[in-house]
């Protein structure tokens, strides 16, 4: 073939035909979501451990998403290997041909970022927006409450010369008399005497560990026992004092059954009975919040008690069974 002489035109090169792939699909998506996932499952199982993990995941796998959505918008050109075949010489023409007539002019040099790409990155975003505006004041509403503005509710049970020493009584009041008889409780109360220099009491709660049903004094009351119940008006209105004489105590629904310690002897409770923890002020005994035991070692005043932070009926507070529940809201 003889090269070309002036004014002659080379012929255009054959057209090949190729044709791109589309980008690998990514798994930042997926990350993304089962980011969110985690975010919802810790608000219910633990919110405080679990959620952060969630958000940390949605945070790392949404940077990376966006920042592979965006990479043309930033210059970063995306490597893309084209797909060659072979093209016969009479399919060349036709191909130019629909190529010069049909396919329009090029896109504008310049243009780095396809609208169809800007309306996706637009579109996400917006539903982004929309789904956090409507998800987290529902989500606050509902996790929110029961950790914010808890107060600690304290009890005035009386002076306590009302209770002698290695006497018991089954006291009955109410934690917030603006709630009325929904916050009555009934603990079980010792005086163990002085110990330290410091006066030393018993106070059990009647909630059984097993679902939370009312436990009861496994012994004579003080109907049986000729003497009178002590009744005492302070702040939180009526405080009853019943004298008992007890062996135990025993939960009627399921069973469970506790020494005087509040240790659990039988039955199906996975821990001790709670305990109240206690002040004495102006010589009078007044009661805090609650706590749970996971067991008792000792009696009395020399007991060595083993407490956690309130938890629910039928929840372990030790050994690796602990971490198998959902968080509790502060509470009293």
């Amino acid at each position: 073939m003889e090269p070309a002489g002036p004014g002659q035109h080379e012929s255009p090169p054959e057209p090949s035909h190729d044709e791109p792939h589309l980008p690998a699909p990514t798994l930042w998506p997926l990350g993304f979501a089962i980011g969110i996932v985690v975010v919802l499952v810790g608000l219910v199982v633990n919110p405080e451990i679990v959620s952060p993990i969630g958000g940390a995941i949605a945070i790392v796998f949404g940077f990376l998403w966006a920042r592979a959505a965006t990479a043309e918008l930033r210059g970063h050109a995306v490597v893309v290997e084209p797909e060659r075949r072979e093209l016969r010489e009479t399919e060349a023409g036709e191909v130019g041909a629909a190529l010069g007539e049909e396919a329009g002019a090029p896109p504008a040099r310049g243009e780095r970022f396809p609208r169809s790409r800007f309306l996706e990155g637009a579109t996400l975003g917006l539903g982004g927006l929309i789904g956090g505006i409507v998800t987290l004041p529902v989500a606050g509403f509902a996790v929110l409450p029961p950790f914010l503005g808890q107060r600690r509710h304290e009890v005035d049970l009386g002076p306590i010369s009302d209770f002698p020493e290695g006497s018991w009584f089954i006291a009955t009041f109410l934690t917030d008399p603006a709630e009325g008889e929904v916050s009555r409780r009934t603990a079980f109360v010792r005086n163990n005497g002085v110990f330290n220099n410091q006066p030393s009491f018993t106070i059990i709660s009647n909630r059984c560990a097993h679902l939370g049903c009312p436990v009861q004094a496994n012994g004579p009351t003080g109907a049986i026992l000729g003497k009178k119940t002590i009744t005492e008006h302070t702040k939180n209105g009526v405080v009853k004092l019943e004298p008992v004489v007890p062996a135990g105590f025993g939960c009627p629904c399921h069973g469970g059954q506790y020494d005087t310690e509040g240790n659990r002897t039988a039955g199906p409770p996975v821990r001790a009975l709670d305990r109240y923890a206690f002040e004495i002020r102006n010589g009078r005994l007044i009661l805090l919040g609650t706590y749970s035991v996971s067991h008792v070692d000792g009696t009395g005043a020399q007991a060595r008690i083993h407490k956690y932070k309130l938890a629910g009926p039928g929840e372990h507070v030790d050994g690796p069974e602990q971490w198998l529940y959902p968080l509790n809201p502060p509470h009293q």
